[in-house]
């Protein structure tokens, strides 16, 4: 049942799947954000990680003891970086608006592109990227200079996660390698939870909306870019990704009506250019045939 469960995604044209991925994940943040004043940051992305890993194991059934050593090796260090950049990425996000935490995040994925093309072009996408972010100077006091920081080591772990994620995509089959990765970082969490442990029970009656966020923000995308890395080529990838950024702020704007200025969102289409062109220009070897 877990196969064919899985085989739905395998149906869908991996285009299709990052558009899903990456509405999913915006839209899942959105909803995650609503919590953070009640709760906090890191109650959420707990809850977020935990939830996320008892739904992929209910749906997947894992055979955990068929695992090899690499496999199980490949999986936790996915999920090592896969809870870093939740963890920051909330952080950053309780701190600046969903589109501008994308925007500053979305270094990560640049950095990938720029790293796998090697063209002399990319200096140019490297230096629009840079005056992007330049525009988002957080010691002008119109960004909040803890969330860049936090959105920056997010963009860190969003290239690893990029690496990574091809890697395991081409050596597990379906979501088993997620399932195993996001278990794997529900329990890193928890030494974290323990220490605030009066408060974090305290999200009970919210958790049907933060299993909706944990629906929208890990299950579905990670599932969906998993799938999609193992059929297309990383610069299809990296070119579909792009519209990140953008559809992070139409999404902050229409679900938690966040209103961008001008220049935030000229920063916002330089890192997004940026990101195209350098995405163009990066290898088109499959990951998978």
């Amino acid at each position: 049942m877990a196969q064919d469960k899985m085989k739905v995604l395998q149906r869908i044209h991996p285009i299709l799947l990052v558009v899903i991925a990456i509405v999913s994940v915006q839209w899942g943040a959105a909803i995650a954000k609503s919590l953070f004043a009640e709760f906090g940051a890191i109650t959420v992305v707990f809850w977020r990680v935990a939830l996320a890993a008892i739904m992929l194991l209910i749906i997947v059934r894992p055979a955990l003891r068929a695992l090899s050593r690499q496999q199980w090796k490949t999986s936790i260090i996915f999920g090592i970086v896969l809870v870093s950049m939740n963890v920051t990425y909330y952080l950053s996000l309780q701190r600046l608006p969903l589109g501008l935490c994308v925007t500053i995040e979305f270094i990560g994925p640049l950095a990938v592109a720029v790293w796998q093309s090697h063209r002399a072009l990319d200096f140019v996408w490297v230096a629009l990227a840079a005056f992007g972010i330049a525009l988002l100077n957080p010691f002008s006091g119109n960004v909040d200079a803890i969330g860049f920081v936090f959105a920056l080591i997010a963009g860190a772990c969003w290239g690893l996660y990029i690496i990574l994620g091809e890697k395991l995509g081409s050596a597990m089959p379906g979501a088993l390698g997620l399932t195993v990765a996001m278990v794997v970082g529900s329990f890193l969490l928890v030494p974290v939870k323990i220490i605030d442990a009066p408060q974090w029970l305290n999200i009970l009656p919210a958790l049907p909306v933060a299993a909706v966020a944990a629906l929208l923000s890990s299950v579905i995308p990670y599932s969906c870019e998993i799938e999609a890395l193992r059929r297309m080529p990383t610069k299809v990838f990296g070119i579909l990704m792009s519209m990140e950024p953008a559809c992070a702020a139409v999404i902050g704007f229409l679900v938690l009506d966040e209103h961008l200025t001008l220049w935030q969102c000229i920063a916002i289409g330089a890192v997004m250019t940026a990101s195209f062109g350098a995405a163009r220009g990066a290898s088109n070897v499959p990951i998978d045939a």
